[in-house]
């Protein structure tokens, strides 16, 4: 899959080559007003980097034009870019991305940039150290993406690393220190606001992140079942919980084998759990599968939101991080307890 859309993208890239300069001269009819010009153009590519730009803005996000590209509930890891989001992120002045193996159509994308002066903010490489390598815990499926790698790098070794950072509370401060301190830079005159806005939001970041703590400190029991791909790798690690899970958050696997069902249904007896978790949007057969190879078939299928599919229409819903990491915290709740 990433081999076609790499290829894909070079096609993309060509065609760019020959149709910016006319649409550079379409764009600048477009401009009808001193004022569009002096807008910021930033562009996001996931859920949780435009909310979080979105909070630091605050009142000045109506003099900014801020969008998110994967706005129609396709994920990170199946996402394949159009010439005009290719556009966008050439000619923004601000991009925020994640950076991880998903987004290698944004490196070569960025290197015929028609913006040289634009600015780039990878969360990613903000983490630096915090980021993890993904990992498979026992019981775990090896999806096509795994044979593929071994084949192709079978005589070097490659470091992969998870790229579901935002699933972090604690990365989230990071995260929004640095969107912050980048809109200063960009932005000056409003660089009290900018500041003001992240520090009253990492306070809330910091409050749920305790309220989480606190969750799982006085839990029952501290393991997950999952049955669907497992991309919060980085929330489990901050609050010291233990997971099984079908297949790695980057897995492109959908049909889970026997071996992994009956593992999967052994740990619900042998832990006695009365939940499986699936991911949101999931259509739950995995999970339903595993509840029949158990011994009560009973435990219910409860979801946790990764982030990774808000639509722009949840946004228009009402839809914010913090909203979703307080309900997973319910469902954290229940499945703990």
């Amino acid at each position: 899959m990433k081999k076609w859309i790499m290829g894909s993208l070079a096609i993309l890239l060509g065609v760019m080559s020959i149709s910016i300069p006319f649409a550079g001269i379409h764009t600048a009819e477009a401009k009808t007003t001193e004022e569009t010009e002096k807008k910021l153009n930033i562009v996001t590519t996931i859920f949780p980097e435009y909310d979080w730009t979105r909070v630091i803005l605050g009142d000045r996000a109506d003099d900014v034009n801020l969008t998110m590209l994967l706005d129609n509930g396709t994920d990170l890891h199946s996402f394949q870019p159009a010439v005009k989001d290719i556009m966008k992120v050439s000619s923004c002045d601000l991009l925020i991305y994640v950076g991880g193996e998903s987004d290698q159509w944004i490196e070569d994308a960025l290197e015929s940039a028609q913006n040289k002066d634009m600015k780039t903010i990878n969360l990613m490489e903000v983490l630096g150290d915090s980021i993890k390598e993904e990992e498979t815990v026992e019981g775990m499926q090896e999806s096509d993406h795994d044979h593929d790698h071994d084949h192709d790098h079978e005589d070097e070794e490659e470091k992969e690393y998870d790229e579901h950072v935002w699933t972090s509370m604690r990365n989230a401060e990071v995260i929004c220190e640095a969107i912050a301190e980048t809109l200063e830079e960009m932005d000056s005159e409003n660089k009290e606001i900018y500041q003001s806005n992240a520090e009253t939001y990492k306070e809330k970041l910091s409050a749920l992140d305790e309220e989480y703590q606190e969750t799982v400190d006085s839990a029952k029991q501290k393991t997950l079942i999952f049955a669907d791909r497992f991309p919060f790798r980085y929330l489990v690690d901050d609050y010291g919980l233990n997971y099984y899970a079908a297949f790695s958050g980057c897995s492109a696997e959908s049909e889970a084998s026997f071996k992994t069902v009956t593992f999967l249904a052994g740990k619900v007896d042998e832990l006695g759990v009365k939940s499986v978790l699936t991911m949101e949007k999931s259509d739950d057969r995995i999970a339903q599968t595993v509840i029949e190879n158990t011994r009560a078939k009973d435990q219910k299928i409860l979801q946790l939101n990764s982030m990774q599919s808000i639509t722009s229409e949840e946004i228009a819903d009402g839809a914010t991080y913090l909203s979703v990491m307080e309900d997973n915290l319910g469902t954290l709740k229940k499945v703990l307890n």
